[in-house]
């Protein structure tokens, strides 16, 4: 099978990893692409992954038998639509079906209907009436761009004066452009939270493990919220009764929802859940793998992911047995100095050839320099991947070769997983 792959992060890097390894696969073009994926496919620089003509086109040129559309801007763009208008299968839901993402105020109507636990929540567009509201509230909240925002488009409030300035932010300032034109306004709800991803053709439903991401960019969950700065799986403090209440009434409820509403879903749905001590409550649903989940969750893939992502395009998933093993596994992001914020790029990295063999580097923000060498490209720079036995194995592994790799103003977290099989205890604020 002819694959072409869309986008340029770690989770595409994984994605064509695991492609490459498919006695399936013919040939793997990535646009654009980045410095990991091109030594597994050919990289598609020049082309935009949201403008639909453009990948329409490449689809064509390369004679592509399925494309992989698996980060949300394209999503949202339409480009799955756009593929399979001109007769070629995509992996990824619909434009219609993608709006479970790029819409919360969609989504939070939709789990209203479907009866889906989640916070209470109203939408504005209005800065004094949203104001207004916070104030109501008397207390934490969390405010939401509507749309996509890279991850970085929700603030965790504790006082009604930090939720204020969240507002006016977005709607006044325009802090996320057109993705903050309306905001979401939710209540603040208490536990640990936990990904859920799956694989789904529309009425088939196929379960990753659960991982758990660690959002903000210092230690202990302090500091302001990235696009994820590391990740573990499995998660020992998430009960089977929790487990099994996530697969059937949050994410194999949302797919029979969306079914019913007329906008199938297929390809990834990954909810983000907050186990509470009333049980999980989702905070929201997003229309792909996760990143840097993928990143920790495909090394644990046992079946051959090219024909879970064939199945699922044409609705034939029930024929794949998915399956995945039991080993602990760890990533932990390495960033620029300054991520979030604005960071200096062109810095060369240093330690990539220390690393084990039985360790994967996925790279992100990173590109090829003069003599070929890799040098930073962004915020984040990549992810080190490690598995073990044991949770405890997997972390020393992955930050004994995080430590062999080296850039100026480096940064990382230290305490990826560290939590892993720490009791599930409920605390309110």
């Amino acid at each position: 099978m002819n694959v072409l792959l869309l986008g340029s992060g770690g989770r595409e890097h994984a994605i064509a990893w695991r492609l490459a390894q498919s006695p399936l696969l013919s040939k793997l073009w990535i646009a654009p692409g980045n410095a990991g994926t091109d030594t597994l496919g050919e990289n598609v620089p020049h082309v935009v992954p949201t403008d639909t003509e453009e990948v329409r086109a490449l689809a064509e040129r390369v004679r592509a038998d399925l494309v992989v559309v698996a980060s949300d801007d394209p999503l949202a763009a339409g480009v799955v639509d756009a593929v399979n208008a001109a007769g070629i299968a995509a992996f990824g839901p619909t434009k219609a079906a993608s709006e479970i993402e790029w819409a919360k105020s969609f989504a939070n109507d939709l789990m209203a209907r479907a009866g889906i636990n989640t916070a209470a929540n109203r939408t504005f567009d209005d800065p004094d009436t949203a104001a207004a509201y916070a104030r109501s509230l008397g207390g934490p909240c969390v405010v939401k761009a509507d749309g996509l925002a890279a991850g970085k488009g929700v603030t965790v409030c504790d006082t009604t004066e930090e939720a204020v300035a969240a507002i006016d932010a977005a709607l006044r300032g325009h802090a996320f452009g057109a993705s903050g034109h309306r905001v979401v306004i939710v209540e603040r709800m208490y536990g640990r939270e936990v990904s859920a991803h799956a694989f789904t053709d529309g009425v088939t439903v196929q379960h990753m493990p659960f991982s758990c991401d660690h959002k903000a960019i210092f230690d202990g969950n302090r500091g302001p919220n990235t696009g994820g700065m590391g990740v573990y799986s499995p998660p020992a403090w998430l009960s089977p009764e929790h487990a099994e209440a996530i697969r059937r009434d949050v994410t194999e409820r949302a797919i029979s929802a969306m079914a019913e509403i007329g906008r199938p879903f297929s390809g990834v749905l990954y909810p983000g859940v907050m186990v509470t001590a009333t049980g999980p409550r989702v905070f929201e649903y997003n229309a792909r793998f996760g990143d840097p989940e993928t990143q920790v969750l495909l090394p644990k893939l046992r079946t051959d992911l090219l024909a879970i992502f064939d199945a699922c395009a044409h609705g034939r998933l029930a024929d794949v047995p998915v399956e995945w093993d039991d080993a602990a596994s760890v990533g932990v992001v390495v960033a620029s100095e300054g991520y979030p914020g604005p960071v200096q790029s062109g810095h060369l990295i240093d330690g990539l050839e220390d690393v084990d063999a039985d360790v994967q580097v996925f790279f992100a923000g990173a590109k090829r320099g003069e003599s070929d060498r890799i040098v930073t490209a962004g915020g984040r720079v990549l992810c080190v991947v490690a598995q073990g036995p044991t949770m405890e194995d997997a972390r020393a592994k992955a930050y004994e070769n995080v430590r062999r790799i080296r850039f100026p103003g480096a940064q990382y977290r230290t305490d990826i997983g560290a939590t892993a099989s720490e009791p599930l205890v409920f605390t309110q604020g």
